[in-house]
């Protein structure tokens, strides 16, 4: 090996239309411009196809990004997998299944699904949940209560009714004498239940307490809930604060003893916490005060090292020949930097969903801890400090490839603030900057790219014409660019993607494309 490589991600900085709403576009970003200028460089798709989601319309996130990323294929992912599952009948054949339903026909008691209702299809999809219910209900269960959380984030940001009601037409059908059927709490999804990398822990306390111990404030229905909310506190839907629905003067649907829980989401950073509450018995992450005894299942399993949860629905893609075990192979010591919010983005995502190290001795991991403060509060975030460990890891000369997540495009987009969305992107591009100049002064070939879009498109309009914020990934493709102050590239035309990119890398190394891999990008250099 004699090059060695930097990459860059830019989380959620996308190709946008130019106008107002991209928040990219509107950024002073010198450093971004001069690589688009001069280098070679061209967008590529990081949605739907091309990260194995079932179609174009289907937005990329940031797991299924970095999964692509780090294993140079294109692999079956999230909602895809589960569509193959349910349209197969392979979910309702599982082992997990049968021990859901048919503890509840023996218990006489309660089936539980918690999740993400929307159709937004980065976290779950409605449609997998109406499947359960209704197969459920065939299969003899006959009282369900479904704890819904609120998204307006990868669906439009005051769409929880349309969800809700949806969900309670379709309940509503199956009801009679001997099946019942409910919404029995709720909240917005950033601040009920669904934390990811142990940030918030609070956010899934505030979830126990909702779901299991039935406390917090009641409402005849979710509807008059999101209304109340709205009206009160002037928020978005993933900002509303739990609720429970009150039935015969008590919590319509606590979780207890003898009780099965699905877990409906697909994605598994925001799944990990809630599934640890309900599965580990060594717990001290808050005070549960009452842990029921319950048969629960992931509609995936999260995390496959940590076996975590034990019962699954449908199983995750088995991810092999990644990136990283090519690297580890080669003897090429690798570094890897983000902070809290996409660290799990650089390493388990980026390893094919593995927790662990293929090398202790060649993998560096580096976590920067997150504020835990609203990000559009402080926009720049860690892009500072991720700064500061990528040139220390270059300057250290010890790496043959490093790579760095960048997360304010994704995370300051979600807010919908669009103000605080063109600081961020203007901070990314300060730390390019500082990066660009060590990567030529050690002769290093720096790679820039994103995961997916989302800066670059945050105003939408509503059917009435007016203007709102868009808090959703966009579609648009992202940049792909190289830069080396001591060596020429050029790229070659083609419909490329994420999974491209790994593959680029390996020939800029010098090593062997493997054959299950998608082509390099590089024509000649």
């Amino acid at each position: 090996m004699n090059k060695k490589v930097v990459l860059v991600v830019m989380d959620g900085i996308g190709k946008g239309s130019g106008g107002y709403g991209d928040a990219v576009s509107m950024a002073n970003t010198p450093t971004l411009d001069m690589l688009l200028r001069n280098c070679p460089n061209m967008y590529i798709k990081a949605h739907g196809t091309a990260v194995g989601l079932p179609s174009d319309s289907d937005m990329g996130n940031s797991e299924v990004g970095h999964n692509a990323l780090g294993c140079g294929q294109i692999y079956s992912q999230g909602a895809k997998l589960v569509n193959e599952s349910i349209e197969s009948g392979e979910i309702y054949r599982s082992q997990s299944w049968h021990e859901i339903v048919s503890n509840c026909i023996k218990s006489d008691s309660t089936l539980h699904f918690i999740g993400l209702l929307s159709d937004g299809n980065v976290h779950s999809n409605i449609n997998h949940l109406k499947s359960m219910i209704a197969r459920a209900k065939e299969d003899g269960v006959k009282k369900i209560r479904v704890h819904a959380l609120l998204d307006g984030r990868d669906v439009p940001a005051l769409s929880a009714t349309t969800y809700i009601n949806d969900l309670e037409a379709f309940l509503a059908e199956l009801n009679g004498d001997s099946f019942d059927a409910m919404i029995a709490s709720g909240g917005g999804r950033m601040v009920v239940t669904m934390d990811r990398y142990q940030a918030d822990w609070d956010m899934v306390r505030r979830g126990w307490e909702t779901h299991v111990l039935g406390e917090g404030r009641r409402f005849a229905s979710a509807t008059e809930a999101i209304m109340t909310y709205r009206e009160e506190l002037n928020v978005t839907d993933q900002y509303l604060p739990p609720f429970i629905i009150e039935k015969d003067g008590q919590p319509a649907g606590r979780i207890v003893d003898g009780d099965s829980v699905v877990l409906f989401n697909f994605r598994g950073d925001r799944a990990i916490e809630i599934s640890m509450a309900f599965e580990y018995e060594d717990f001290s992450k808050f005070g549960r005060r009452y842990m029921p005894k319950v048969v629960f299942a992931g509609m995936l399993q999260y995390d496959g090292d940590l076996l975590l949860p034990k019962r699954y629905l449908v199983s995750p893609p088995n991810i092999k020949n990644t990136l990283s075990e090519l690297l580890v192979k080669n003897g090429i010591r690798q570094f890897a930097v983000s902070e809290t919010q996409k660290y799990g983005h650089m390493t388990y995502f980026w390893n094919g969903n593995r927790s662990g190290k293929f090398s202790e001795e060649l993998e560096t991991y580096c976590e920067v801890p997150s504020d835990i403060v609203p990000f559009d509060e402080r926009p720049w975030m860690k892009s500072a400090e991720i700064t500061d460990k990528v040139i220390e890891a270059i300057k250290s000369g010890e790496y043959g490839f490093i790579r760095c997540n960048y997360p304010n495009g994704d995370m300051v987009g979600h807010t919908g603030n669009l103000d605080a969305a063109v600081i961020a992107v203007e901070a990314v591009d300060l730390g390019l900057a500082r990066i660009l100049k060590a990567a030529e002064e050690h002769d290093a070939a720096l790679i820039v790219t994103a995961d997916h879009g989302n800066a670059d498109d945050m105003i939408l309009t509503d059917l009435s014409g007016k203007a709102q914020p868009k808090t959703a990934h966009s579609l648009n493709p992202v940049p792909f660019i190289i830069y080396d102050g001591h060596k020429t590239y050029r790229l070659r035309q083609g419909n490329f993607g994420l999974a491209n990119v790994a593959p680029t890398i390996v020939q800029i190394l010098g090593l062997d494309i493997p054959v299950m891999w998608e082509e390099s990008m590089l024509d000649i250099y």
